[in-house]
């Protein structure tokens, strides 16, 4: 996922009470967040008048804010309601970035974990066009690897995680890829850098089954419940790289531009698929339909 937070892109932030323009100077360099790195987020998306899913994201950042320990001192449904204030400040003409975080202020002197009374809220609208789902992206393999459970905090959408997904696509683009299919520590495909991947094989869809090594996606979720509703067959379970270097088709779900095919695996071709395209059209059909509801 790259986004543009330049000064030049409108953006508007709450917090403490009040919208503020532009990239507001929120953390010190004593604060908590600052050097032991206490930051939970979500990613919504706003596009056409329709924000779809929105409450499952307000619903996760609050999730991930109580795993890393922090304090939820925002209601789902207040965040959802301040979504719709803030969009109001744009012109409606381009898609928006919807980002709801939190912070810790505080925590003892050392490596401590923050004072979840300390907690920070602040929810961030900013402009993003929506991706290029018709170009397709490129995969390589990367030589990084997703952590356990037991290593780092991969039940929430932690600012502490990004660090790695950002040298998997650092080393990726480096070597000529858009992305990269990263595995577990078993070696198994997890999930790509920046989202999650589905394979089809046969007529058959199949995605990595949620470990705890990767956060199966708000979108992931929707696109396999509209895909069996259609009447496809959708097999989560452990899929390996030769697995996806056999496929007839691969794609990926996330939330910065929905459903997007892979047009190349290492040095193999592919063509967008019968099944990207469906499941691209059902998820847009469905949003626009009941996404915003």
């Amino acid at each position: 996922m790259a986004v543009d937070t330049s000064p030049r892109t409108e953006t508007w932030t709450f917090v403490d009470g009040e919208w503020l323009s532009g990239n507001p100077k929120l953390i010190g360099p004593t604060s908590h967040a600052m050097w032991l790195a206490s930051t939970v987020f979500d990613g919504a998306r706003w596009f056409d008048g329709i924000a779809p899913d929105l409450d499952l994201h307000c619903q996760r950042v609050n999730r991930s804010a109580e795993a890393l320990g922090l304090k939820a001192t925002m209601s789902a449904e207040e965040i959802e309601s301040l979504t719709w204030e803030g969009v109001e400040k744009f012109d409606g003409k381009t898609a928006i970035y919807v980002k709801p975080m939190y912070w810790a202020e505080h925590g003892a002197f050392g490596v401590v974990p923050a004072d979840p009374e300390s907690t920070r809220f602040a929810l961030c609208l900013f402009e993003a066009p929506m991706g290029n789902a018709h170009g397709g992206n490129s995969l390589t393999v990367s030589p990084f690897r997703r952590p356990t459970i037991e290593c780092m905090p991969t039940d929430a959408k932690a600012g502490c995680l990004y660090p790695n997904n950002g040298r998997i696509m650092l080393e990726a683009k480096k070597r000529g890829f858009d992305n990269a299919l990263v595995r577990d520590m078993l070696g198994n495909v997890a999930e790509t850098g920046s989202s999650n991947v589905f394979m089809v094989k046969d007529g058959v869809i199949f995605t990595p089954a949620a470990n705890r090594t990767f956060l199966a996606g708000i979108t992931r979720a929707r696109v396999i419940g509209l895909l069996k509703s259609a009447g496809f067959e959708v097999i989560e379970t452990t899929l390996t790289v030769s697995d996806f270097e056999t496929a007839d088709e691969i794609f990926t779900s996330g939330n910065y531009s929905k459903v997007v095919p892979v047009t190349r695996l290492e040095d193999r071709d592919l063509q967008p698929g019968p099944v990207t395209a469906k499941a691209r059209d059902l998820y847009f059909d469905w949003a626009r339909s009941d996404g915003d509801a």
